[in-house]
């Protein structure tokens, strides 16, 4: 698998997008402790919920998801893409036994249904097309995804209040796509049938199937 993934990626390199691990996963901020403690533990249940035994981060970025998804799933085939070559090196150091590789979201360098679960959390909020990022999620995966974004306008509100952002109204720069809990489980459940929805302060998190909605 990996090597079909190596022959497949994309060859742009987009510059860095995230200090995930250090501002984020890696924070000493009580409160952003507090805040993404809360979102790991949804993330845990999701995905032990799914009890996947082949998986895929789509938008991997620093690793961090990845190894905790190892951990969550022994002895599940994990694979890690990002389009961007700088951050897989990031990745790489900072978690040595991670399988990783290039490739878009856009276009998932694997077959129809190649994995249990595919994981996007945190990457379609910087996408111009979502849409078409979860079509390509939806082929890519045979039972379940696991999705997450930031909500909206909470997200913009918490960063003003930490004084982060104010010429941009609170909105993080990287960030084109702003969905309320209802918006983006409507998007969702377009492609998707919803099982879970998790609101952990302050992100939307949805675990849903391949099977589409009843009508």
């Amino acid at each position: 698998m990996t090597t079909e993934v190596a022959r497949r990626v994309t060859a742009e390199e987009p510059p860095l997008p995230t200090e995930g691990l250090r501002v984020k996963y890696r924070s000493r901020n009580p409160v952003t402790r507090v805040l993404v403690g809360g979102f790991l533990s949804a993330f845990d249940a999701a995905v032990r919920a799914a009890r996947p035994r082949t998986v895929l981060e789509a938008g991997c970025g620093e690793g961090f998801l990845t190894q905790r998804l190892q951990v969550l799933a022994p002895g599940a085939a994990v694979l890690g893409l990002d389009e961007s070559q700088g951050i897989l090196e990031v990745a790489k150091r900072e978690f040595p036994t991670l399988i990783l590789a290039r490739g878009s979201i856009y276009e998932l360098p694997c077959r129809d249904g190649a994995f249990d679960l595919v994981v996007a959390c945190e990457v379609l909020e910087h996408l111009h097309d979502p849409g078409r990022a979860l079509d390509e999620l939806r082929r890519a995966t045979s039972r379940h995804v696991l999705l997450s974004v930031p909500r909206e306008p909470l997200w913009r509100i918490l960063n003003v209040a930490r004084g982060k952002y104010w010429p941009e109204r609170g909105n993080t720069p990287s960030h084109v796509q702003h969905w309320s809990p209802r918006a983006f489980v409507e998007l969702v459940e377009r492609r998707f049938r919803i099982v879970q929805v998790r609101r952990p302060l302050p992100w939307t998190m949805i675990l849903a199937t391949k099977e589409p909605s009843p009508r």
